[in-house]
């Protein structure tokens, strides 16, 4: 009687999934439960799926001969590489003892073919016992070791699946196509076949090796031999070294052409190369040393070594790139003052916390009020009224008035924005937040929103309150034109102003001198309810600058403050503080008990033109065109209807000029005539063409460049843009690109026509006027510079009458 052997295999899946597998007689597994068995269906499942769970280690079983199941703790089975031949797994099971495996890839005919295999009903069914598992019988749950057995054989498997892509490349698959070719021609080395078929392959990837095998000798000859021989000369260009005559002979070991060959045409026939080794260069002696190995071909363990050692570089880099910022940050804190502490942990407040303005803190020294502001008077008064709707609502309230929630300060660098801002957190009597518009953004994205939230957030809990935000065109740009984050700023900003919730009692104060480039959105009324315009100061407010500045310094009497502020025209409050300052510091380094009006006009000067060259190498000649070029332009101010008058004329060297003529206007001018442009146009032409009268056209100086390009700005701005010229019309244009080519062509002729106009008016004024051009000349050489009453005096009144005409 034939005795039977089932062998039983399960996973922990199956085993948990209650289901039963009957595999070609090899038994069945059954459910811990009969009746839950019998009231299952069962699920037919053919032996390759049995065998795909045992090969990725998800089912590791032991089979007897009873049919129980059992788990071995190494899970190791022995591989079944056919699931069809019961003979495998009679083998894989004894008599009356278990055996355990685990099964391998599968080989054959049979690989990936599922088969199903009825199942054993009458197979009496059993619980499935786990070895190595006391709960077993209870649980069915998997050993720690089974698990890390599953874990090994899966990795196993995705390097095998590794190994198996990167053999599928083409270099690798071209180099072990090469090895194979090497093997076989060593291996047989008369078998010229063999030799031309590796050689075919060496002349795509190195020409070189071809040549050294066939010149070694270890190639059988024939003609598809030296075909790749001759191949691998021309590739490395080798083929050049050889002489049609013998070239230079045998000595240097070149052989000639008519030897080459000769040499091929026996080797073609079967023979060898008459190579003589260590005969010269071309022949070299090969000395093979015992016990030096060949170098292995480079393989997977040097293509994962090689892998790791870059790996390795890359980690040793960025510790070093750490450890030195570590150092550079360490370094950098303990050079900061007061023992290395930002000032924001010294004042014991986050970076993130809004700086408050405190009255009581303030030196009495510092603090300012609106009697400190000069100058503006409509912009205090502006202010003023928020001020005093904050000390006094009820005023305003039973009006039906309402707090402005912003102003907006606009202006120029330097006319008092920020002034004003301090003098209302000196008068206001309420909490005064601040903060400048840099110090939002940093390098950290939303630290900009964080402290616009922060700052509203200090402000609500101190309402009513004020919020200073000075050069808010550092977050409040258009966004078109700002990154991401800058505009998550100006969003948040935007609502906290005037968003969902209301804030009542705050109002937000903010400066710039680019009100252009802000967002139409912050701009508009409901955020910044008012504008405030901050102009240059006018005479009067100059006059009130100067002479707040000027109280608490010792001055001279001589100093007319209402002079001086007919000669600053155009300037700001805070050039005005500097000229005080600056004439203040040059009478104290000259050892002066007062401030003269020789210095406050010294200090007028090196604000306008620079610091005065003492330095300066020049000769005489330079100084005396220098006295002609300043001539020319005075004559032609104190003679020319509509100019300015002169203030005075000096050829002493500041900043990049030789020279100037200063001119001050009787009083503010809001608007020029046409005579007066065309006077200024006249006063620059004038050092050039002093200087064609007296030394001619050839010896002109490069120094009338600038005042062309005053005279020749003044003329493109009457034709474009006030409508002066009759021949283009009444046009206005900022860019010649905004007009068509034909009226460029008449502005251009316009304005050529405007200056040589002007050119023949001077040269004819000045011809008229050569003795005063040669006495003033001669004046500033010996002086270097002249006022305009020194002027008068030099020339004798000669040009008083002509001046006053002109300028009524």
């Amino acid at each position: 009687m034939a005795r039977a052997s089932p062998l039983k295999a399960t996973s922990s899946r199956a085993s948990r999934a209650g289901r039963f597998i009957n595999v070609d007689g090899c038994g069945a597994l059954r459910r811990r439960s009969r009746r839950r068995f019998d009231s299952r269906p069962r699920t037919r499942l053919a032996p390759i799926s049995i065998l795909r769970r045992f090969r990725i280690g998800a089912s590791v079983g032991a089979c007897g001969p009873r049919g129980a199941t059992k788990r071995r703790p190494g899970g190791a089975v022995p591989p079944i590489r056919d699931v069809r031949a019961l003979s495998v797994f009679e083998a894989a099971s004894g008599e009356g003892e278990s055996s355990s495996g685990t099964f391998g890839p599968i080989d054959g005919p049979s690989a990936g073919v599922e088969k199903e295999t009825p199942i054993d009903r009458t197979a009496p069914a059993r619980p499935s016992a786990i070895a190595g598992d006391p709960e077993g019988e209870r649980s069915g749950g998997m050993t720690p070791a089974a698990a890390l057995t599953g874990l090994r054989n899966r990795l196993v498997a995705a390097l095998g699946v590794l190994l198996e892509w990167m053999r599928k490349l083409p270099a690798w698959q071209r180099q072990r196509h090469l090895r194979r070719l090497r093997a076989e021609s060593d291996a047989n080395p008369g078998d010229a076949a063999k030799h031309a078929r590796l050689l075919v392959q060496l002349n795509q990837v190195s020409p070189e090796e071809v040549l050294r095998r066939v010149e070694s000798g270890a190639c059988a000859g024939s003609a598809a031999v030296v075909v790749e021989y001759l191949r691998a000369l021309v590739r490395t260009g080798r083929v050049d070294e050889y002489d049609g005559e013998g070239g230079p002979g045998g000595a240097d070991g070149h052989r000639s052409l008519p030897k080459l060959l000769k040499d091929l045409q026996v080797l073609s026939g079967g023979g060898d190369l008459d190579l003589t080794p260590g005969g010269s260069a071309r022949q070299p002696l090969y000395v093979s040393l015992e016990g030096m190995a060949a170098q292995p071909a480079p393989g997977i363990v040097s293509l994962f070594l090689g892998f790791f050692k870059w790996l390795g570089l890359l980690a040793v880099f960025c510790f070093l790139w750490l450890l030195g910022s570590g150092v550079v940050k360490r370094v950098s804190v303990q050079n900061l003052p007061q023992g290395g502490l930002p000032a924001s942990v010294r004042d014991k407040s986050p970076s993130l916390a809004p700086k408050q303005f405190v009255k009581e803190e303030v030196p009495e020294k510092s603090l300012k009020t609106f009697n400190d502001v000069k100058g503006c008077p409509e912009s205090k008064e502006e202010l003023q009224d928020i001020v005093e709707f904050l000390k006094n609502p009820e005023r305003f309230t039973r009006m039906g008035a309402t707090l402005p929630k912003g102003v907006l300060l606009e202006g120029l660098p330097g006319t008092g924005k920020t002034l004003l801002a301090r003098a209302v957190a000196g008068e206001a009597g309420v909490p005064f937040f601040y903060r400048a518009g840099s110090e939002f953004e940093e390098m950290f994205v939303g630290v900009g929103s964080r402290r616009v939230r922060a700052l509203f957030n200090a402000a609500k809990k101190n309402a009513p309150c004020i919020v200073f935000i000075d050069e808010i065109d550092a977050i409040g740009a258009s966004r078109k034109h700002w990154e991401n984050q800058t505009r998550k700023t100006l969003n948040q900003l935007l609502t906290e102003m005037d968003g969902f919730e209301v804030n009542e009692g705050i109002i937000v104060m903010a400066a710039t001198n680019l009100v252009d480039t802000l967002d139409p959105a912050l701009t508009r009324a409901g955020r910044f309810d008012r504008h405030v315009t901050v102009p240059l100061p006018d005479i009067r407010g100059r006059e009130e600058i100067l002479q707040f500045y000027l109280n608490n310094k010792p001055v001279a009497p001589d100093v007319d403050v209402a002079e001086l502020a007919q000669q600053t025209r155009g300037f700001s409050g805070a050039e005005l503080y500097n000229l005080v300052n600056e004439s203040a510091l040059q009478a104290a380094k000259a050892n002066e008990p007062l401030v003269t009006k020789q210095l406050l006009d010294v200090a007028r000067d090196k604000i306008l033109m620079g610091t005065e060259r003492k330095s300066l190498v020049r000769t005489d000649e330079n100084m005396k065109r220098t006295a002609y070029h300043e001539s020319g332009h005075a004559l032609v101010a104190l003679n020319t209807p509509g100019a300015n008058p002169l203030h005075k004329a000096t050829i002493v060297a500041r900043g990049n000029a030789l020279g100037m003529v200063t001119q001050t206007p009787g009083r503010d001018e809001f608007s020029v005539s046409r005579q007066q442009l065309m006077a200024r146009i006249d006063v620059c032409m004038g050092g050039k063409v002093a200087e064609e009268l007296v030394f001619g056209k050839d010896h002109v100086t490069t120094g009338a460049s600038s005042d062309l390009h005053q005279a020749t700005a003044t003329a493109e701005h009457m034709v474009m843009q006030c409508g002066m010229s009759e021949e283009v019309g009444p046009i206005f244009a900022n860019r010649r690109g905004e007009l068509s080519g034909e009226v460029q062509k008449k502005i251009d002729a316009e304005v050529t026509r405007i200056l040589k106009e002007a050119h023949q008016r001077v040269m004819k004024l000045l011809a008229d006027k050569m003795s005063d051009l040669h006495t003033l000349s001669k004046a500033l050489v010996e002086r270097e510079t002249l006022t305009s009453k020194e002027i008068e005096d030099v020339l004798g009144g000669r040009n008083r009458g002509a001046v006053s005409a002109g300028l009524s």
